[in-house]
Order: structure tokens, then C-alpha cells, then sequence
């Protein structure tokens, strides 16, 4: 599933391409993409509607309309393919947006998880999913201290799940926490509330550090990812634990080991991140 590092990658790719353009026409191909709305209404609300830019809330891309949001999340396989002419559908390909200037943005999605849907201004951050989310990662509101006063309650969940729920720390998936937790040298089934203030400011920190720097690579390519411009993330070359199990440490020359927690592949040094 795109992280944030991925969803920034992508928002900052398609910002220059949609920002002031007015939505022509919209085909949907599956309206199983669609959400809140039917097909027809969701399309009669989008045209003749003009993209004032492009954001990025969580692990949401947010389509700042004339009037309100389209709001999607691109789930594990969905991407958004931008052409500067109309263009025929390829397989898997869902919605075709149709701009006045005739250049045409097409989401594909081969599983089907990704979904839209449209918010008003004013309910856009005061209904679910946004109002579900945490402040973001780089906001100055996020310190160890608050994020040390969520964690210590609690008692028995480990600090990898803990770091997965957005609304503790947005933007965090399988890859970030794995190789947040390696470098703050925290073991991920150590209890969220054992962590002391100094640590949860380590992991804070090592998290915004991790994200920061996949970000500026255009995050990681592990298995489908591409930005719309069809480019691979470069993050993997950098990754330390996560899909490294079975290779030496980079920093001990222990074995990196892999387990399953919370139902997800876990990627960690015995010997720098003991129990």
C-alpha cells in the first residue's frame, strides 16, 4: 500500500499537471470506485468543476475543487496516469477525468481497493476518514511528550501496531515503522506504554527523518509502485531491516529476522533492537 512518502510523491507529480484545469467531462468505468455517492450524482458534481490544487492529508490525496474536495485513496495497487491528450483506457483503468483542454487524467487500479468521494469545505476535516486522522508527522503540534501521553495508555499493545494507528502518528505503514523502529533501536513487540518520554521522542524524530528522506527519493518501488510520470521510487536502496531478512546488519552483521505481527511481516536486528 502507497505511505505517505508514496501519496506526497504522487500529489507533487500531479499538481502541476491538474491545478487550474475544469473538469470537462468524467466516464466511470466501475463505479465500485465511488463512494457516498451514486455514479451519475458524483459525476454531476465534478463537472464543470476546476481543480485549484492538489493535497495531501494522511495517506489521502485531496482534489481542492471550485467548490469542496474529491478526495481518494489509492489503497494497495490504485494510480493515477496523467495524458496531455485524450487517451483510450487500458485494462484496469476505472475513471477517466476529461479536462476542458482535452488532456485527460485516467485512474487504474488492478485490485479495486481504492476509492473516491466528494466532501463539502466545510465537512472535509470534520467527518471521517479525516477527522479520524492524527496531526501530521512535521507538525510542530506532534512532540515526544504528546505522543509519549497517547502511547502510555497503552498497556499490552506493542509499539509497531500502536505506530500503524493513524490516529496516533498518520502516514506510517509496514516499510516506515519497521525502519523507524531499527533506527530508533526499539524491538517493535516492546509495549507501546514501556517506551520512556526520551525513547518515544527518539522514535518521533527517526520517523520524520525516515519519511523526510523517502520522500525526497519519491519513496520506495517494492513491488507495483510508480509515480504518475511511470518511475520507480528509489527509498529501497536505503532500507536497513524491511524485506532484508536473512542479510547481514548493516550496522552489526547480525542476521535481520522477520516474524509476523498483528497479522504483518516484521523486519528487525536481534542485536540492535533486543527485547
Amino acid at each position: 500500500m502507497p505511505e505517505l512518502p508514496e501519496v506526497e510523491t504522487v500529489c507533487r507529480k500531479l499538481r502541476p499537471f491538474v491545478s487550474g484545469k475544469t473538469i470537462q467531462s468524467v466516464d466511470v468505468l466501475d463505479p465500485k470506485i465511488i463512494r457516498g455517492h451514486d455514479a451519475e450524482e458524483w459525476v454531476h458534481h465534478l463537472v464543470g468543476e476546476t481543480i485549484v490544487d492538489v493535497e495531501r492529508r494522511g495517506k489521502f490525496i485531496l482534489f481542492k475543487l471550485t467548490n469542496g474536495y474529491l478526495v481518494s485513496h489509492l489503497r494497495m495497487e490504485g494510480k493515477f496516469f496523467p495524458h496531455e491528450t485524450i487517451t483510450e483506457p487500458v485494462k484496469h483503468t476505472h475513471v477517466v477525468i476529461t479536462f476542458t483542454d482535452q488532456s485527460t487524467l485516467h485512474y487504474n487500479d488492478v485490485r479495486k481497493f481504492g476509492t473516491m468521494e466528494l466532501r463539502t469545505n466545510e465537512t472535509i476535516h470534520t467527518t471521517p476518514p479525516l477527522s479520524l486522522l492524527a496531526y501530521e508527522p512535521f507538525d510542530e503540534r506532534v512532540t515526544g511528550e504528546a505522543l509519549h501521553r497517547r502511547l502510555e495508555r497503552m498497556k499490552t499493545r506493542a509499539i509497531k501496531t500502536a505506530l500503524f494507528d493513524q490516529s496516533i502518528f498518520v502516514g506510517l505503514g509496514n516499510i516506515y515503522v519497521d525502519e523507524t523502529l531499527f533506527r530508533a533501536g526499539i524491538h517493535p513487540t516492546r509495549p507501546a506504554a514501556s517506551l520512556s518520554k526520551e525513547e518515544v521522542e527518539n522514535v518521533r524524530v527517526e520517523a520524520v527523518d525516515v519519511l523526510t528522506e523517502a520522500i525526497e527519493r519519491g519513496g520506495s518501488t517494492i513491488r507495483s509502485y510508480t509515480n504518475p510520470d511511470g518511475a520507480m521510487g528509489t527509498f529501497q536502496e536505503r532500507l536497513f531491516v524491511y524485506g532484508q531478512a536473512g542479510e547481514p546488519c548493516q550496522r552489526c552483521g547480525q542476521e535481520i529476522e522477520k516474524m509476523k505481527l498483528g497479522g504483518r511481516g516484521t523486519h528487525y536486528c536481534p542485536n540492535c533492537q533486543q527485547r
